[in-house]
């Protein structure tokens, strides 16, 4: 295929703008999936895709996919989400629907090896209901739909209200998994959403996976007593231990290659300025991108926090609040992504995600890989949210190039 066929990523960048002005305003973006802002912006992909010659439908899940036949029924998916947070950028999600939705256009109506997909996955933010992901893990086979029945928003709707509301029926949702019966590779675009790219002055960069999470929370227990009548010695201050561990837990990911560690709550009783606390609970957030790391972090912090313990005259106890594995990306398709970010930017530079995407989900089931580009100052999930315009354009020409390198590695691969 001619590598060289021009996308007009002007119009991209315009019609990002136009989605902006259609459901944002001075507070930010209000695409929030399962609301009229978000039907609203889905009417408006419709309208574009109608001017597209493919096949467009809603699945048992909400998502909207596109489908222009080739040579072969194996098939390229380019994919992203409308939906936004409250109050969220102009970029996040929906770049990655407007750069495929760009490339789809220029790439539809010619003849090529092998079918390609476009998909707006629903609800990638969970930001009505707290379910991330969830059109994408209906689809990928992975969601089960008695852990989300009881969900209800901040107005008390019930998840399979909200759902009905916009034709989807909670029980049915995992029979999209049938869109998937051909699926060959799957390609994502995203804003990064930190501080790596800006930090390198590097527009573009090509993702190595999803970071595997471990959540706890630790909590110290030791006796509480009058912080006036108290002797320094004396004291079992189960804050203290926490504080010394939180500091414990940052200071061995600092001391590894690109991962995370992160308190992010402390809550102490009694909590009055008269007494030092006997119990504190705190949380533990630990990501990485190999699972033996995690693993490795996860027992060091355990260690370090029973030394700790010990030293204040305190017990520790961990619960799980929640685990996911790390999702690597594949080989082939890194490849094939940074020979397409180098055409495009001259360079390229390897990294994580620390956010999950629905490309995780998609990478249980077949080739995917991501493309970053970058956020200025690593801001994201805020209307502050921004990417210089010319950025923003290479990554619709690198996302394009990414689906014809993909398209024909895939006709290699079932030739």
């Amino acid at each position: 295929m001619n590598v060289e066929e021009a996308v007009d990523c002007r119009r991209a960048v315009e019609e990002l703008r136009e989605l902006d002005r259609l459901t944002g305003g001075p507070e930010g973006a209000r695409r929030v999936c399962w609301t009229e802002e978000w039907a609203r912006a889905r009417e408006w992909l419709r309208g574009l895709l109608d001017e597209i010659e493919c096949e467009v439908e809603v699945d048992e899940a909400g998502n909207l996919w596109a489908t222009a036949p080739g040579d072969s029924e194996r098939a390229v998916i380019l994919g992203g989400h409308l939906d936004s947070v409250p109050n969220g950028g102009w970029l996040d999600g929906c770049l990655n629907i407007i750069a495929a939705l760009e490339s789809f256009r220029v790439l539809a109506p010619r003849r090529r090896p092998v079918t390609l997909r476009l998909v707006d996955w629903a609800d990638e933010e969970g930001a009505r209901f707290g379910r991330s992901l969830l059109g994408s893990s209906a689809c990928a086979g992975t969601l089960n739909p008695d852990e989300v029945r009881g969900l209800r928003d901040r107005d008390g709707v019930a998840l399979p209200d909200a759902l009905r509301e916009h034709g989807v029926e909670l029980d049915r949702m995992n029979e999209s998994h049938r869109q998937l019966e051909n699926a060959a590779a799957y390609l994502e675009l995203h804003i990064e959403q930190g501080p790596v790219l800006d930090r390198l002055g590097l527009p573009l960069g090509v993702v190595l996976g999803t970071f595997g999470v471990e959540r706890h929370a630790v909590r110290f227990t030791g006796r509480h007593a009058h912080s006036g009548a108290t002797p320094m010695d004396a004291r079992r201050d189960a804050f203290i231990a926490a504080a010394r561990s939180a500091v414990a837990f940052r200071d061995d990911a600092a001391r590894r290659d690109d991962v995370r560690a992160t308190t992010g709550f402390v809550n102490v009783r009694p909590g009055i300025v008269t007494a030092f606390n006997g119990w504190c609970e705190m949380s533990l957030d630990q990501r990485a991108l190999r699972a033996d790391v995690l693993a490795d972090m996860l027992e060091v912090a355990k260690e370090n926090s029973g030394r700790i313990a010990e030293e204040e005259g305190c017990e520790v106890e961990w619960e799980r609040l929640w685990r996911i594995e790390p999702v690597p990306f594949d080989g082939g398709l890194i490849e094939l992504a940074e020979e397409a970010v180098r055409e495009v930017a001259g360079t390229s530079h390897r990294l994580p995600s620390g956010p999950l995407h629905d490309a995780a989900e998609m990478a249980r089931l077949m080739p995917a890989v991501m493309l970053f580009v970058r956020s200025l100052r690593g801001l994201s999930h805020t209307k502050e949210e921004d990417t210089p315009v010319e950025d923003v354009e290479m990554s619709v020409r690198a996302l394009h190039r990414l689906a014809i390198k993909t398209m024909d590695w895939v006709a290699g691969r079932t030739s």
